[in-house]
């Protein structure tokens, strides 16, 4: 049985601490199923939002093994893709959910960005449409080193964003986080711009699950929680959203006054 460490509100984002991440990932996981398993009662789909990283890994492979999610009425989006990679490239986050998920699950649909294509805004178009048909039930997020979520860097993001969907420029710290996670073996070779979901959209999801697990979350994960609410962290506007909440290990959390 997992048990949860520590648990807390920090304005109205509730944090749950706790001793691994594999502990972690598996109460998270378990929350989400049962949450989407409710919604299904409710609805005949239910839509779900995919983040992607390392953060990411065992609470997928927790939630794919959860036997009582019915992934045939489950529609899946994804929140963020670099312009310019195919679908088969190593770094590519369609290719990290295929392998993933749609490789082991069948759902109702997967609408992927498609992030090699010829006419970008045309995509953002047809990406926002999709995702304006009706609300997001479950949004899955990690937080970057530059407390990014999705790829709303602190120089793009913005709390009031008009776009459902947008073209950004990624800035060098989120580059060469791409190159520490092993996903990219030079910074040259990371793509400088990316499609991701904007924070209006993320924030309007009905429940969200954020995960920031391991000791390289521990200094964005204090600014997060503890400087003010501000586009220089873009993961501190979680701390508005009341259907949020932030799993963390103990070498994320152990920095907070808390």
């Amino acid at each position: 049985m997992t048990i949860v460490q520590r648990k807390f509100r920090v304005d109205s984002l509730w944090v749950q601490v706790y001793n691994s991440e594999a502990e972690m990932a598996e109460d998270a996981a378990d929350i989400a199923a049962k949450y989407l398993g409710e919604v299904l009662q409710q609805n005949r789909t239910a839509r779900l939002m995919l983040a992607t990283g390392n953060s990411q890994l065992k609470f997928l492979d927790a939630l794919i093994s959860n036997s009582n999610l019915d992934w045939s009425k489950i529609e899946c989006f994804q929140l963020d893709e670099y312009l310019g990679l195919s679908s088969d490239h190593a770094a590519s986050f369609r290719r990290y959910l295929r392998d993933r998920i749609s490789s082991r699950v069948t759902p109702k649909a997967f609408h992927y960005i498609e992030g090699d294509t010829l006419e970008p805004l045309k995509e953002c178009d047809r990406y926002s449409r999709l995702l304006q048909e009706q609300p997001i039930d479950l949004c899955l997020l990690g937080i970057g080193d530059n407390g990014h979520l999705a790829f709303n860097d602190p120089d793009v993001a913005d709390f009031r964003d008009p776009h459902t969907v947008k073209l950004v420029r990624l800035d060098d710290i989120n580059r060469k986080q791409q190159v520490v996670t092993a996903y990219f073996s030079d910074v040259s070779r990371v793509p400088q711009y990316a499609f991701t979901v904007t924070i209006p959209v993320i924030c309007a999801a009905k429940k969200i699950i954020c995960l920031a697990p391991g000791q390289r979350k521990t200094e964005i994960i204090q600014y997060m929680l503890e400087a003010k609410i501000s586009e220089k962290c873009p993961a501190s506007i979680l701390r508005q959203q009341p259907q949020a909440t932030l799993f963390l290990d103990t070498e994320a959390a152990k920095k907070l006054s808390q």
